[in-house]
């Protein structure tokens, strides 16, 4: 095995059971492998996780890349807010907004290598969003920035059960139309 080949087996269990269940030995089960095997293939523990959770972010791009390629690309930032928000309504879209709620709290309580796990997350969905801004948008780098404040909230809002509290705060900055 590679680790290339580890990295969809050990990406399933983590978004099925979560990070809470991510020590060596679950982690090598799932993926039919030893925890020395692991080690061997990542290093460390940390650099495991580390790849991983890059791993998961790299699959959950590619999920939204195909939402804004699909059809003409988004015309505005509305438009390019409205289809990133349903594809994180897709059923198919749980498991890694479960896990990323699992990395934004364990980066607050400061668990070791979840805050540079996060931030580098965070870092690579700005240059995306950035790369994705409508033709002509007069300041891409700042409507990334927007949006992600915006996306972040939107789901964190809908994850607590207030759907209808993020929604009428998009209505009023006009980013939805009723």
């Amino acid at each position: 095995m590679s680790k290339e080949s580890l990295l969809p087996l050990l990406m399933g269990h983590v978004l099925a059971e979560g990070l809470g269940q991510a020590s060596l030995r679950p982690l090598a089960k799932a993926a039919g492998t030893s925890d020395r095997m692991l080690i061997y293939h990542f290093g460390s523990k940390e650099k495991l996780i580390a790849d991983l959770l890059s791993f998961a972010a790299g699959v959950y791009a590619a999920g939204l890349e195909a939402v804004i390629t699909a059809d003409a690309r988004p015309a505005t930032r509305a438009e390019l807010l409205a289809r990133i928000l349903e594809q994180n309504a897709d059923p198919a879209s749980q498991p890694f907004k479960q896990l990323w709620w699992e990395i934004v709290g364990g980066a607050a309580r400061d668990v070791p290598g979840f805050r540079p796990a996060a931030r580098g997350m965070v870092n690579e969905l700005l240059v995306w969003l950035e790369r994705n801004m409508p033709p002509g948008d007069p300041d891409p780098a700042g409507g990334a920035r927007l949006l992600l404040t915006v996306i972040e909230g939107t789901l964190m809002l809908s994850s607590l059960g207030h759907e209808d509290t993020a929604r009428a705060g998009l209505l009023a900055g006009g980013l939805i139309e009723a």
